[in-house]
C-alpha cells in the first residue's frame, strides 16, 4: 500500500510533496499546542508515579486494548483500525526515511515481506474496521453514540479515513497494472485492485496514478493535519490517559483540594470552575471517545434521570473549549452546564469508571461539583435532614446513639462492649444495620453465627458513629473527616487485631479512606469472614437441596473492591444453585442506594427505580425464587421494591446471614 513513484519520469514531483505537507504539519502541531493549553489551565497533579505499572497499563489497554475488547463488535473494528494504521504511520516513516535520510528499507526480503505482504493486511483490515464502524453508525445507531442536535462528525472523518485507505490501494494497483510487477501477489490489496484496472491502457494509467497518487497524499496530510480538531484527537489523548490513569482503587476519594489562583479570592470548597480541575480532569475531558459505554451501564441515565457520564463529559469539554475563545458568556459551570438535577442524580456506584475503555473518571468532577453546592447551601431538603442527623447524633436516622445498640436487646448471645474488654475482631456494624428494621434481623443472625463459630468479637456500642461514605459522596467533607476522625479515636482506645463489618459502604471507607486518619487495620466483609469459617470447618451448615438462588453484588463490595467469589462459595456450601443475572459481578446494577441518593427526594419523571429494574432482572431468572443480598441497605431498598413491583409471592429477598442461619437451623433440627 505504499505510493509507489516507479511510473514517474518527472522524478522531482515526488520530493515536492513532503515540502507541501510543511503546512499540514504546522496546522498539526498548532493544534497540539492548543489542546495541551488547555490541559494547563487546571491545577498541578503529581501522575509520574509507579511508572512501570503505567506503562504495563497503556500496553494491555492502549495497545492490546482489552477492555476495548470486552464489546466484541465495536472492540473489533477498533481493534482493526488502530493496528491498521500503526502499521501504515510506520511503512509511511519508513519511506520518508528512505528518501530523506538515504536510509535502504526498501530493498530485499524486507520490502517483499513487510513493506509489501505485511502492510497490505494491514491496510485491508483497516478497510473492513472502517466499514464496519460506519454500518453500525448508519444502520445499527445504537442510541449511546447520538447527541441531540448535534452532526455525527464521526462519519465525516470515517469516511475521510475511508478514503484514504481507498486512495491507498488504488494507487498501488495503477503501479502493479502499469509495471507489470511479477512480485504482485505479495501485495494482495494492490493486487485485487489492479485485476479491475487492467483494461487500461498505459497513459491511462500513468494520468490516472499520478492524480490518484497526489490525492492520496493530499487526504493523508488534511487527515494528520484535521486531527486534532477532529474526533480522532482520541489518538492522540486517550493513550496519554490511559498512561496518568489513577492508580489508587476505585473506592477511594481524595479529599477535596481545589483553590482558586494566586490573588483572586477563595472560592470555597469543591469546583465551580473549570479552572479548578486538576490537569488530569482535563485531559480526561479531551480524551472521550464518545462510545457511549458509560451511558450504557449508568442506572442513573436508564432510570430516566437528567445524569449522563457521556453527557457531563462532554458538556465541560465544550465549555472548556468555549472559555478559551470567549463563546462561554456568562454561563456558570455548576447549574447552567451541568445542572444541578444531574449532578445530585449520581448514585457514585463506579460502572461508568468500570465501563470506560479510556479510565475518564466522571465520579470525582461529579463529588468536587457537588461539594461546591453543599458549600453554598445548594442542598435537597431531605439530603439536609440526613446531613444535620449525622453531624448531632453520629448517624442518617437521627436517633439517639444510645439506641445504635439496641438491636443487641433479647439476643441471646452475648456481644462484647470492647470500651471495654479486648476482642479480636470489632465489627462495625453501620447505620442500616443497627437503626433499620429490615435489616436488625440479618445483624442478629450475624451475631449468632459468629458466636456459634467461636469468633471473639464486640462493637462500640453508642461510640460508633456512621462511616461517612455517603456523606463523602455527596460532598460534605468537612463532616466526613469529623465523623472519621471521631471513629478513629474511638478504635484507638479499644484492643482488637482486625474490622469486620456487614456494610459494604462502611467496608470500603474503612479500608480506603480511614487509613489517612490513622486506622490501618485489616478490614473485611462478613461475607468473607462466613466464607473463611465455613471453609475451617467452623460452620457446618446443612446443604440444601440445589434450591436456585441468584445473588446481587453490591457496588461497594464488588466492583470497587473486587469480592465476588466469598458470596457465591459460601451459597455454594449451603448447597444452593447460584444462577447469575445478566448483569453480575464487576457489571452488576446498582441498587440505587448508593451516593446519597438514598437520603434524596426521586428524581422527576424516573421511569423505574434502579431497585425495581433489579428485581425484574432477579426475577426473570428460571426457577429462582430468592434474591440473597450482602448489604443491609439493599435488604430495604430489594424489599421495598418486590413490593411495588407486585413480585411478593415470586421472589423473597434474604440477606446471607440469613440463609446460612436457615441452613444452620436446618442441621440442629436433623439432629434433636
Amino acid at each position: 500500500m505504499i505510493p509507489s513513484r516507479e511510473l514517474y519520469w518527472n522524478i522531482p514531483a515526488h520530493k515536492l510533496i513532503y515540502l507541501l505537507f510543511l503546512p499540514f504539519l504546522v496546522a498539526f502541531v498548532w493544534g497540539c499546542v492548543v489542546m495541551v493549553r488547555r490541559w494547563l489551565r487546571g491545577r498541578p497533579e503529581a501522575r509520574w508515579d509507579h511508572l512501570w505499572t503505567r506503562l504495563v497499563g497503556l500496553l494491555a489497554q492502549g495497545f492490546a486494548q482489552l477492555r476495548i475488547l470486552r464489546e466484541a463488535y465495536a472492540g473489533t473494528f477498533h481493534f482493526a483500525l488502530f493496528w491498521g494504521f500503526a502499521v501504515l504511520f510506520v511503512a509511511t516513516l519508513l519511506v520518508m526515511a528512505q528518501e530523506y535520510l538515504g536510509v535502504a528499507t526498501l530493498q530485499g526480503p524486507f520490502y517483499l515481506y513487510f513493506m509489501s505482504l505485511v502492510v497490505d493486511l494491514f491496510g485491508i483490515l483497516a478497510i473492513v474496521g472502517t466499514g464496519m464502524a460506519l454500518f453500525r453508525r448508519w444502520v445499527l445507531r445504537p442510541a449511546r453514540l447520538s447527541e441531540p442536535g448535534r452532526s455525527d462528525r464521526y462519519s465525516v472523518l470515517l469516511v475521510l479515513i475511508f478514503l484514504v485507505l481507498l486512495t491507498g490501494f488504488l494507487v498501488e494497483g495503477l503501479r502493479i497494472v502499469g509495471t507489470q510487477d511479477p512480485w504482485a501477489a505479495w501485495s494482495p490489496g494492490g493486487w485485487a485492485v489492479a485485476q479491475i484496472l487492467t483494461a487500461m491502457n498505459v497513459r491511462q494509467v500513468e494520468t490516472l496514478h499520478q492524480a490518484t497518487w497526489w490525492g492520496h497524499a493530499v487526504l493523508s496530510f488534511a487527515f494528520i493535519a484535521y486531527l486534532p480538531f477532529s474526533g480522532a484527537l482520541h489518538i492522540l489523548t486517550a493513550p496519554l490517559n490511559i498512561f496518568f490513569r489513577t492508580l489508587q482503587p476505585l473506592g477511594r476519594l481524595s479529599g477535596s483540594s481545589a483553590s482558586s489562583a494566586a490573588g483572586a479570592q477563595d472560592p470555597g470548597p469543591g469546583v465551580s470552575a473549570i479552572e479548578q480541575f486538576t490537569w488530569k480532569h482535563l485531559l480526561d475531558l479531551e480524551a472521550c471517545t464518545e462510545c457511549g459505554r458509560c451511558q450504557a451501564t449508568c442506572p442513573a441515565w436508564l432510570s430516566g434521570t437528567p445524569l449522563s457520564p457521556k453527557g457531563v463529559i462532554l458538556d465541560l469539554r465544550r465549555h472548556l473549549r468555549a472559555g478559551r475563545n470567549g463563546s462561554n458568556g456568562a454561563r456558570a459551570m455548576v447549574g447552567d452546564v451541568i445542572t444541578g438535577d444531574a449532578i445530585w442524580a449520581c448514585f457514585m456506584c463506579g460502572a461508568c469508571h468500570e465501563a470506560c475503555p479510556v479510565f475518564i473518571e466522571p465520579i470525582p468532577k461529579l463529588v468536587e461539583m457537588r461539594r461546591h453546592l453543599v458549600g453554598q447551601g445548594i442542598v435537597d431538603a431531605h439530603l439536609q435532614d440526613a446531613l444535620t442527623a449525622a453531624s448531632r447524633y453520629g448517624n442518617s436516622f437521627g436517633q439517639s446513639p444510645k439506641l445504635r445498640a439496641r438491636w443487641t436487646q433479647g439476643l441471646d448471645v452475648p456481644v462484647k462492649d470492647l470500651r471495654k474488654e479486648p476482642a479480636e475482631y470489632l465489627w462495625f456494624v453501620g447505620d442500616f444495620a443497627s437503626y433499620d428494621p429490615q435489616a436488625r434481623d440479618a445483624t442478629r443472625a450475624v451475631a449468632r453465627l459468629l458466636h456459634r463459630a467461636g469468633v471473639d468479637f464486640g462493637i462500640l456500642y453508642d461510640a460508633e458513629s456512621t462511616s461517612g461514605n455517603d456523606i463523602r459522596r455527596v460532598g460534605e467533607e468537612g463532616l466526613f473527616e469529623m465523623l472519621a476522625e471521631k471513629n478513629v479515636a474511638a478504635m484507638r482506645k479499644c484492643q482488637f487485631a482486625q474490622i469486620v463489618t456487614t456494610d459494604p459502604h462502611a467496608y470500603n471507607t474503612l479500608k480506603h479512606e480511614y487509613p489517612q486518619f490513622g486506622a490501618t487495620w485489616p478490614v473485611v466483609h462478613y461475607s468473607e469472614l462466613l466464607e473463611r469459617l465455613c471453609v475451617e470447618g467452623r460452620l457446618h451448615p446443612s446443604r440444601r437441596n440445589g434450591a436456585a438462588v441468584t445473588y446481587h453484588d453490591p457496588c461497594y463490595l464488588g466492583r470497587y473492591n473486587g469480592v465476588f467469589d466469598a458470596p457465591r462459595r459460601v451459597l455454594q456450601a449451603l448447597g444452593a444453585r447460584v444462577v447469575e443475572m445478566p448483569r453480575s459481578r464487576a457489571n452488576s446494577y446498582c441498587c440505587g442506594a448508593g451516593g446519597g441518593r438514598v437520603w434524596m427526594k426521586e428524581a422527576e419523571g424516573l421511569r423505574e427505580r434502579p431497585a425495581e429494574s433489579r428485581v425484574r432482572e432477579a426475577a426473570g431468572l428460571d426457577g429462582v425464587g430468592t434474591l440473597a443480598v450482602a448489604c443491609p441497605k439493599e435488604l430495604a431498598m430489594f424489599r421495598d421494591a418486590v413490593k411495588t413491583t407486585g413480585l411478593e409471592g415470586r421472589l423473597e429477598v434474604r440477606d446471607l446471614a440469613e440463609l446460612v442461619e436457615e441452613a444452620m437451623t436446618v442441621e440442629v433440627s436433623a439432629h434433636a
